[in-house]
């Protein structure tokens, strides 16, 4: 599968491109079908090697960062990790949000230790289509802005999994009658979740760095179908 990448940012110590749904950021062996990774792509991108400050999922598309040195890489790291990293998703969600929200929900890790683990959100917009699902006649739907402040793995979609309202898309942790019904009407094979924006200060200058990636089309293709408002 080829993976176009759109570069977002760079200078001598950051690079930034928006992710497409399905690559996955480095090789991995739980993923032994993939043939590219974000990481390859973008050190063939600049040529040079590269290291990623931080990781989102491989379903997930949007803003993926990367260091052009082992320094900068450091600080990048250590800044996620003190949540000095402003993070904003977009996500399409089923049912529709309250106006606002927090997740205070802990969250189990790959050796079963619970962390800690918390999301804010604010609804956006919500839809309602003629589609009839899990015993109603229609289907309703929430565009969502999510900032997660920790930074777990699957975070965001264990949480509105938690509370009800999985992410669209999402077989690991969503709806898969919903899933199922949206791929027979609409094609739909993306999960909606969108890493919209990196807000930081830049690890040599200490100067601000925002960071904003428009939409893959999948998610505007189906945020369209809804009737979803999109800023580009």
């Amino acid at each position: 599968m080829d993976f176009p990448l759109q570069l977002l940012y760079r200078d001598e110590d950051l690079v930034a491109v928006n992710k497409p749904h399905g690559l996955l950021v480095h090789r991995t062996k739980i993923a032994a079908d993939a043939g590219e990774y974000a990481l390859q792509l973008v050190r063939n991108m600049i040529g040079k090697s590269v290291y990623p400050a931080h990781r989102i999922d491989r379903k997930t598309a949007g803003v993926l960062l990367f260091t052009t040195t082992i320094e900068a890489n450091s600080q990048m790291q250590q800044a996620f990790m003190n949540h000095e990293v402003g993070k904003i998703y977009h996500a399409i969600v089923r049912g529709w949000l309250p106006d606002d929200g927090e997740i205070d929900y802990p969250l189990k890790d790959e050796r079963g230790r619970s962390l800690e683990a918390f999301t804010r959100f604010v609804c956006l917009q919500r839809s309602e289509i003629p589609l009839p699902s899990v015993g109603f006649a229609t289907s309703r739907y929430s565009l969502a802005e999510v900032k997660p402040v920790t930074g777990r793995m699957h975070q965001i979609r264990r949480h509105f999994a938690h509370i009800f309202h999985p992410v669209i898309g999402d077989v690991k942790h969503g709806c898969n009658k919903q899933n199922r019904l949206l791929r027979q009407h609409f094609q739909l094979n993306t999960m909606m979740l969108h890493a919209r924006s990196l807000q930081f200060l830049h690890p040599r200058t200490s100067e601000p760095v925002y960071i904003e990636a428009p939409y893959q089309l999948g998610f505007l293709h189906f945020a369209g179908l809804l009737g979803f408002e999109l800023k580009s």
